[in-house]
């Protein structure tokens, strides 16, 4: 999945100043929203109406491979999930944007969101 602008400037600042806020279980965010609009490195947010960012339940790191896990309960962001996305806060941060539709989650349902990244050396 491409990285946003905003997403590879973080990559870079963590990798080279530590100023900015990392990605752990305390400062993470699976965010979710209904947009398909096409992908943009230069996003800085979900592109959707409904949007939603739940708190990592767990953030393990091996390597150049990093997973979050986040469950999104009953009540939580039940619409159309059409993008989803990492962020290191709870309302800007977003890191990367992914397009796809994974279905619409309805009042009910517990829904376990996991994102795999790898970074890859050129």
């Amino acid at each position: 999945m491409p990285l946003l602008t905003a997403g590879r400037d973080f990559y870079v600042s963590r990798a080279h100043s530590n100023s900015a806020q990392v990605l752990d279980s305390t400062h993470c965010y699976v965010a979710v929203g209904d947009s398909a609009a096409a992908f943009s490195a230069g996003h800085t947010d979900l592109q959707g109406t409904n949007k939603f960012r739940k708190l990592v339940d767990t953030v393990s790191v091996t390597g150049n491979v990093a997973t979050y896990s986040a469950i999104f309960e009953v009540d939580e962001a039940n619409f159309a999930w059409n993008e989803w996305g990492i962020a290191n806060n709870g309302t800007t941060g977003l890191v990367n944007r992914k397009v796809f539709s994974s279905g619409t989650k309805t009042n009910g349902q517990r829904w376990v969101v996991t994102v795999t990244v790898t970074t890859d050396a050129p």
